[in-house]
């Protein structure tokens, strides 16, 4: 049954990204806040088909926690599910992302509309730069800037790989950092097929104020987000044993090489 319903849930989930793009297109003339209309309207939709179809909900937590002027999202990148799922609690947000995804027809159209920081990953420092000169205006504005410490997905379990990315934007820009863990990868593998029934869980922790040191902020980053994520992720094993499967799988990720600062 696990396979057929995601079967069912992903042809309707990629129906609904394709049918919103189209008939939404008239969105774009509304700007940013048109594309952001038609996003969050995307992440609705795609969670409603989730918890219908494969019987997989998200849960979120510690919302009291996320910051009310600008600030950076460091969120734990597990699967497609949470780049979705979080836009309901972002109303201005810009993802820092590949360059190559705005050439993607009319979904490229979308990001460039909206607003997104498309960044070259073979550029290293100058790509470094590039995104602090373009994310600090956007959170003067009291915009929210999404950043996966990682570079990648990583699935649940696998040894933590952080970059520099992410403490270069926190010292550049001198906003505050917001913690986002989670345990999405048990149920949507970052390559799998199956999504599997269940509660996932989004945990906003609090945030990190401005004003540390790149190494010290590196430190505490990575303690707060790996320490709830375990702890989320035992949480989930203890409700489903069968998730213990993709957590062993997880630990035997082997670190990225790449020094990439964003998905």
């Amino acid at each position: 049954m696990i396979a057929l319903r995601s079967l069912i849930f992903n042809i309707l989930f990629y129906l609904n990204l394709a049918a919103l793009m189209i008939f939404g297109s008239p969105m774009l003339l509304g700007g940013r806040h048109g594309v952001f209309v038609m996003a969050r309207l995307w992440g609705s939709t795609s969670l409603w088909l989730l918890d219908n179809i494969c019987n997989l909900r998200v849960e979120y937590r510690g919302l009291y926690n996320i910051p009310t002027s600008g600030y950076i999202i460091a969120a734990k990148h597990q699967s497609f599910l949470e780049t979705f799922a979080m836009l309901k609690h972002t109303p201005d947000f810009a993802y820092i992302l590949k360059q190559q995804l705005v050439f993607i027809p009319l979904f490229g159209l979308y990001l460039k509309v909206a607003q997104q920081i498309a960044i070259n990953r073979q550029r290293g420092r100058n790509a470094l730069s590039q995104i602090i000169a373009q994310a600090t205006p956007f959170l003067r504005e009291g915009r929210q800037i999404y950043i996966f410490p990682e570079g990648t997905r990583r699935p649940p379990g696998a040894p933590p790989d952080y970059k520099f990315g992410v403490a270069s934007l926190y010292a550049g820009t001198r906003a505050p950092c917001l913690p986002v863990a989670l345990n999405t990868g048990l149920f949507w593998g970052r390559r799998g097929f199956s999504r599997r029934p269940g509660v996932a869980v989004i945990e906003y922790l609090p945030p990190i104020e401005p004003g540390m040191d790149r190494v010290a902020f590196s430190q505490l980053l990575q303690s707060k987000i790996e320490t709830a994520c375990d702890r989320l992720n035992q949480e989930a094993i203890e409700n489903d044993s069968a998730l213990a499967a993709a957590l062993a799988e997880g630990k035997m990720t082997k670190s990225s090489s790449r020094d990439g600062s964003s998905s």
